[in-house]
């Protein structure tokens, strides 16, 4: 059970129409806030369909190693160019404790986990795979844009059964020089080892989202919620 003294994330919250019975938690890259993606909203047709809560938190502000120390919105920390490697874990666990505590919010709230959908972009992205296989109960989906599963080597080791049934996007750019899509396509391969149900697709892009995408993300969220 989540410590209830735990502050809870600011966020922006957008609803497609009244009592909201689906969610969307969406989770920013570095550097950026729970607005970045707010207008994506309006761009997904299958939000325009059912009433949907849209969730956009705030991560909190932390210096950043690889930016000089500047301090700035995070997940967690990056250490180097190497990304994957040197990850700061107590950085991960800590967002990945405060991401669960606002699914959980949901909840109890009355939104369904087979309607509620965990989704992020790059550090994001990172943090919503890392949490939603760890999930005891299995969410609707898992989106993961321009990002990469930390801890993938001992992903049997902290991923959960109902976690992994949670059938996962993947989108990622090919000309992306911050999140190499070498290192999404290992990802998605490591996920497919262990059964995940894994939709990857990739675009000539840098570390963007294109309308492609938006909407291939449409056509898999309308195949989750129908």
């Amino acid at each position: 059970m989540n410590d209830s003294t735990e502050p809870k994330l600011e966020r922006v919250v957008r609803d497609t129409g009244e009592n909201p019975d689906h969610a969307v938690i969406w989770l920013h890259g570095l550097g950026a806030d729970g607005h970045d993606f707010e207008p994506i909203v309006p761009q997904l047709n299958c939000a325009a369909r059912r009433a949907v809560r849209f969730i956009f938190p705030h991560a909190p502000v932390q210096p950043v190693t690889i930016n000089g120390g500047m301090a700035m919105r995070a997940w967690f920390d990056i250490r180097g160019v190497d990304i994957d490697r040197a990850s700061d874990l107590d950085g991960i666990h800590a967002s990945v404790a405060a991401v669960d505590a606002l699914i959980d919010e949901q909840l109890a709230g009355g939104i369904a986990a087979d309607r509620l959908v965990l989704a992020g972009f790059s550090q994001g992205g990172a943090i919503a795979l890392r949490c939603g296989l760890a999930r005891k109960t299995t969410l609707a989906g898992l989106i993961g844009l321009s990002t990469y599963l930390p801890e993938a080597g001992s992903l049997a080791d902290w991923a959960s059964q109902a976690g992994l049934r949670a059938p996962i996007f993947m989108g990622h750019g090919s000309q992306d020089p911050i999140v190499p899509i070498g290192l999404g396509k290992d990802s998605a391969r490591h996920l497919e080892a262990a059964g995940c149900a894994v939709e990857w697709q990739s675009w000539p892009m840098p570390h963007a989202v294109c309308p492609e995408e938006i909407e291939a993300i449409d056509r898999w969220l309308e195949q989750r919620w129908s």
